[in-house]
């Protein structure tokens, strides 16, 4: 489904001009959704003005990612939309919405080093995985779109400065794995699975003897809504098993023993019920080793997963297609279609868009109006909450030299006495088909309240895991690889990018506004936001309620890693 990037920019005539629906951007969100509306029936136009899948969930070549990157930056927020007379309806113009910002790119070595900018296929939102047993994993199954994918496993989990010494310890998230554990004593072992052992007895059906249910094994409802560090302190858990727990399985993001955040402190319900996917999670697959998976080529294979799974469903799809407005209808200021830089006036019953325009109506109807308040067709920020730093690293060798892919969590406190969030920072090996042999990525993010603060985290981050140049140098090789105290090879930092992206929310009466990408590791809040949006459109219809079980359109079938 890729485009040809070398080929002319041209706006063909689009027929019909009338659709159910139609989807402007390609994103993850955006792709289900109209996958999901052709599965139902319904006819779907899908329209992108980039020439490639994915929107700000693509996967890109690193010139192609370096030069979208920039231009997403570009875009101001500060001009007003404009809203013009166009006969039979009003014409609002859209207006870009800036979601990237204080970008650094850095690259340390020649770009012969690093190979040919086609072997990379980077993530815009990383770091990014699936848990095996999540609600994501259940989807991509059941709506057929898992034909169209491969995966691999996640090999292990690491967490930083577990005894304060600055080193990584592999994370014991499972019976087998405390067992091998070399870190820890007998005692906190035993502890370890006596909790894991209470999570598990939570979630077991309860049994029936008559009239009594029988109880034993369950946590209370008292405990279930206190704070969890207080449910930790309860159960006489050592630090080091709580950051293993909170951090390393639950991902929790704030540090839960500030006693200024207690507006991020997470209740006992909510991270068993994390708790529990991640224990699930382990097994699931015949193949992974681990609790998570990626997919190979990058999360920008998802939406064009459902892309596809919604092109064999009937849907259209036309690339390099921008939309430059929003049509309303005059009497009633109800939206109608949109006005696309052809000049062409196409028209739906719905209007879902990702989250890269801004659309305001000021002064279209009188202050004392009614209208202006159920009809307004205002996509504004609600608010932002908060920020999230991303980093890409492209780096020759890895940071654990018998393993390829990983992920590394630096709970708060570990890097420096400020750190209040977790940093995590995601390795991928070339065996996913995202960088040349011999070369990894790794994805970092942190959220954060400004520019300075997450950058600091992952700079902080970085130099923990491999050695920071001194100085830039475009022309000359990298440094060479250096290694650490206990003899393992550092790898070799060859090229990075660090940038800031808010985390906003915004609303409108008229459109559907899909979720841009959140700071969370997985998908679960993304799918969430999602299916409530799919409802809010269709609140009949099931989002795929007929799981797929052949399809002989279809690429592919499901990998052994993905059969249960």
């Amino acid at each position: 489904m890729a485009d040809d990037e070398s080929a002319d920019v041209s706006y063909p005539s689009i027929d019909p001009s009338t659709y159910d629906l139609i989807v402007v951007g390609t994103g993850l969100p955006e792709s289900i959704i109209a996958s999901a509306a052709s599965a139902a029936g319904k006819s779907v136009l899908h329209l992108d003005p980039n020439s490639f899948y994915g929107s700000h969930f693509s996967s890109l070549p690193l010139d192609l990612f370096t030069s979208h990157l920039n231009s997403l930056s570009s875009s101001s927020i500060e001009e007003d939309s404009t809203v013009n007379d166009g006969g039979d309806y009003i014409i609002v113009n859209l207006k870009p919405r800036r979601l990237y910002s204080d970008i650094e790119i850095s690259s340390h070595v020649s770009p012969e080093s690093l190979g040919p900018a086609r072997k990379f296929n980077l993530d815009l939102s990383g770091p990014r995985v699936l848990f095996c047993a999540d609600s994501a994993v259940d989807l991509i199954l059941k709506s057929g779109a898992g034909h169209c994918l491969e995966f691999k496993s996640i090999d292990t989990t690491f967490i930083y400065g577990l005894d304060g010494d600055g080193k990584l310890s592999t994370v014991p998230d499972s019976r087998a794995a405390i067992f091998k554990d070399r870190s820890l004593g007998l005692t906190e072992k035993n502890q370890l699975m006596r909790f894991f052992k209470l999570v598990q007895e939570h979630f077991r059906p309860v049994s029936a003897d008559g009239d009594r249910i029988e109880e034993r094994g369950r946590i209370s409802e008292e405990d279930l809504e206190s704070p969890f560090v207080a449910f930790l302190k309860k159960q006489r858990l050592p630090p080091k098993i709580k950051s293993i727990v909170l951090y390393a399985i639950a991902m929790a993001d704030y540090d839960q023993d500030d006693p200024d955040g207690s507006k991020h402190l997470l209740k006992t319900k909510d991270v068993v019920q994390s708790l529990a996917l991640y224990s699930s999670s382990v097994g699931r697959f015949q193949n992974a080793m681990g609790a998570m998976i990626y997919p190979i080529y990058g999360q920008g294979e998802l939406p064009q997963a459902f892309c596809r799974r919604a092109a064999v469903k009937g849907a259209l799809y036309v690339m390099r297609m921008p939309v430059t407005s929003v049509l309303l209808d005059k009497e009633n200021r109800h939206y109608k279609g949109v006005r696309l830089a052809s000049g062409q006036d196409l028209f739906s019953h719905e209007l879902v868009m990702d989250p890269s325009f801004m659309i305001q109506l000021p002064a279209l109807l009188p202050p004392s109006s009614n209208l202006q308040h159920e009809y307004s067709l205002v996509s504004c920020l609600e608010g932002i909450e908060g920020k999230v730093a991303r980093g890409v690293c492209i780096i020759r060798g890895s940071i654990k030299p018998d393993l390829s892919n990983l992920l590394v969590v630096f709970p708060p406190r570990s890097l420096c006495p400020e750190q209040v969030t977790s940093v995590r920072a995601l390795q991928l090996g070339s065996n996913m088909a995202v960088c040349p042999s011999g070369l990894s990525v790794l994805y970092l993010s942190a959220l954060c309240d400004d520019a300075s603060q997450g950058k600091g985290l992952l700079g902080a981050a970085m130099t923990a895991l491999f050695p920071l140049p001194i100085s830039k140098n475009s022309e000359g090789g990298a440094s060479e690889e250096t290694e650490d105290t206990e003899g393992e090879t550092r790898p070799t930092l060859m090229w990075n990018a660090i940038y800031i992206q808010e985390l906003a929310t915004g609303s409108s009466e008229a459109i559907n506004l899909c979720p841009m990408p959140d700071g969370k590791l997985d998908y679960s809040n993304l799918l969430e936001s999602t299916m409530k949006l799919f409802e809010k459109i269709y609140p009949q219809q099931e989002l795929f309620p007929h799981a797929v079980t052949e399809d002989t359109e279809d690429h592919g079938d499901l990998p052994d890693d993905m059969s249960e």
